[in-house]
């Protein structure tokens, strides 16, 4: 570690020092608890007392809900920040304020303020890039923060802030050795973002997963708001307020939701429960709210492009069952009729084989492939899956991305999908994002031992 950290001593740092002094970090791997990024934030002022948070968590669907929350306050005027992860290409897009990348030489300045401020301390990246992303809205003045959890909720790097509300999308199994093989373990994880007297706003539906959250709740003295289910804050009733002749996805009125997906509508009804349990603190016109929501744009969810040839590609991080699920959903209703070449990659560590077994039916052609981590799932192991799950399909295990992007480059539809690191890739090798010189690998990481 010492020549990583001496970089940072040496004078003017130039971004590409500051990203591998990143990378450093990343060798201390995920410490799942509060003390070091309160000591962290402690030492450089506490910048998360001078802001405003939604603390968003869930298993699937935090990054869209963050995304639609962001836009609705930012067509009402407010100067918003948004810390999500992990980021598809560039770690800028960790931290946005009005949907701006944090510039280079803005965290070429924080790593070096907020390393000094670390005293050689042993800190992950996720806890650095916490109280990097804190210090960074507060000179920003921001009046709001999207605050997305990073893995869990109660010893997560981002539960030192308190929230107006906290918010928790859905709860499915995901990151079961890390947070509990039961649906409830895994709640009580999540709920650890609930505050005392801060609102709840959940669309999780499971009663042993709601019986969790809401005994947390009451143990805070903190309302909650369970959207689908309470009679003024129900998902039908938000759609008949805001948009009375329905949810349209096709971009004629009255208002398209330019995110794909049935399950894309929970995550707006979530959404814009959150704004009206908030009404009272942050008023929000209804005009505004449905400019935000026409506007909200997530990237590698759901996202479809069409190549200058014609070619269709949709890439969707469907890296579980529940985000797998949906995307056999989107695709049976949007794009009824058509079986697009499935390119797929996992990480090791998820149940790739369960997704597997859930997409495999929706493909003829089916690619397989590595995803650029130590934690890949092997691209063989993947292909002997699928084959035995569609016998009749033609599966393929390709070596690179590269590759199956070669190989499915006549047929009209594609859909990659996977591992978020996957998308990220593909976002690059076809232009849609600048290449990062290797910021992906910046998602890489171990539980701490």
């Amino acid at each position: 570690m010492a020549k990583v950290f001496d970089i940072c001593h040496a004078g003017r740092v130039t971004y590409s020092e500051a990203i591998q002094f990143l990378y450093g970090l990343n060798l201390f791997g995920a410490h799942f608890g509060l003390e070091n990024t309160l000591r962290l934030a402690a030492n450089i002022g506490n910048p998360q007392t001078q802001l405003r948070f939604i603390h968003v968590a869930g298993t699937n669907g935090k990054g869209s809900t963050c995304a639609m929350l962001e836009s609705i306050y930012r067509a009402a005027g407010l100067r918003v920040g948004l810390f999500t992860s992990p980021h598809l290409v560039s770690f800028r897009e960790r931290i946005q304020v009005n949907r701006q990348l944090i510039s280079e030489d803005d965290i070429v300045r924080l790593v070096t303020e907020i390393r000094a401020a670390n005293q050689e301390r042993e800190t992950t990246l996720f806890e650095f890039a916490t109280v990097m992303a804190l210090k960074y809205f507060a000179e920003q003045k921001c009046d709001l923060v999207i605050w997305e959890t990073g893995l869990g909720g109660r010893l997560d790097a981002t539960n030192i802030v308190t929230p107006l509300a906290s918010v928790i999308t859905n709860i499915a199994l995901d990151h079961t050795q890390w947070l509990g093989d039961t649906l409830e373990k895994i709640a009580a994880e999540k709920a650890g973002i609930i505050k005392p007297g801060a609102p709840v706003v959940t669309a999780a539906t499971e009663p042993e997963v709601l019986a969790v959250i809401e005994k947390m709740a009451r143990a805070k003295g903190a309302a909650v708001t369970v959207v689908g289910q309470a009679p003024r804050l129900s998902s039908l009733c938000l759609q008949e307020k805001y948009f009375p002749d329905g949810w349209n996805w096709t971009g004629e009125t009255p208002v398209p939701l330019c995110l794909l997906g049935d399950h894309q509508k929970l995550n707006a009804a979530l959404a814009l429960a959150t704004v009206e349990v908030l009404q009272p603190q942050i008023p929000v016109g209804e005009d505004q709210i449905r400019a935000g929501l026409k506007n909200a744009d997530w990237p590698g969810r759901l996202q479809l492009i069409q190549k200058p040839d014609g070619q269709k590609i949709l890439l969707d991080g469907a890296h579980n069952l529940a985000g797998a699920a949906a995307l056999r959903a989107a695709l049976a209703k949007d794009f009824a009729g058509v079986r697009p070449v499935l390119i797929f990659g996992a990480l090791a560590d998820k149940d790739w084989a369960g997704i597997c077994h859930l997409l495999a039916p929706l493909a003829s052609k089916i690619f397989t492939v590595p995803v650029a981590s130590g934690r890949t799932a092997d691209a063989g192991e993947l292909a002997k899956v699928f084959q035995a799950a569609n016998p009749n399909a033609t599966v393929v295990a390709m070596n690179h991305l590269s590759h199956a992007l070669a190989a499915s480059q006549n047929d009209p539809f594609a859909a990659i999908t996977g591992s978020l690191y996957l998308i990220g890739e593909a976002l690059e090798r076809l232009g849609v994002l600048p290449s990062d010189g290797g910021e992906r690998g910046l998602n890489e990481w171990t539980p701490k031992k």
